[in-house]
């Protein structure tokens, strides 16, 4: 398949902390398979931070999408809770968190980063999105 042409994989995942490395293991595959290597390690972080927010603080189901069109690569991860997610804390240099600093690093990595509601199922939650740029990926 053509790097211009728009692809989009789901990843239905249970409410479950392995979930995490299973979606990050994936998201390698697909992106290795599609070419884009270069935006592999970026992309882990994102996704795993994604989705351990998803396993962590809600108690349904989850899914992870990932989407390329037009040069640009979109995570997502949906959840069954429809509340917001908490506004990311600013990184601050030398400080260690054991927790909360994953839409952090999700702003600071990613081109730009969103949230919206979204049924899926039948089930109310959200979806939880962020855009990586080609450029990322020579």
């Amino acid at each position: 398949m053509p790097e211009n042409e728009p692809w989009e994989y789901s990843l239905y995942i249970p409410n479950d902390l392995r979930a995490v490395t299973v979606s990050r293991r994936t998201l390698r595959l697909i992106l290795t398979m599609h070419g884009l290597i270069g935006l592999v390690d970026v992309a882990e972080l994102l996704a795993a931070e994604l989705v351990s927010n998803a396993v962590r603080h809600t108690k349904g189901p989850a899914a992870l999408r990932v989407c390329w069109s037009a040069g640009v690569l979109r995570i997502g991860a949906w959840d069954a809770d429809p509340e917001p997610p908490e506004v990311p804390r600013p990184l601050e240099k030398g400080v260690e968190l054991e927790e909360g600093r994953g839409l952090a690093l999700v702003r600071a990595c990613a081109d730009v980063w969103g949230w919206q509601p979204l049924a899926r199922e039948g089930n109310r939650g959200k979806y939880v999105w962020c855009e990586l740029a080609s450029a990322q990926a020579a």
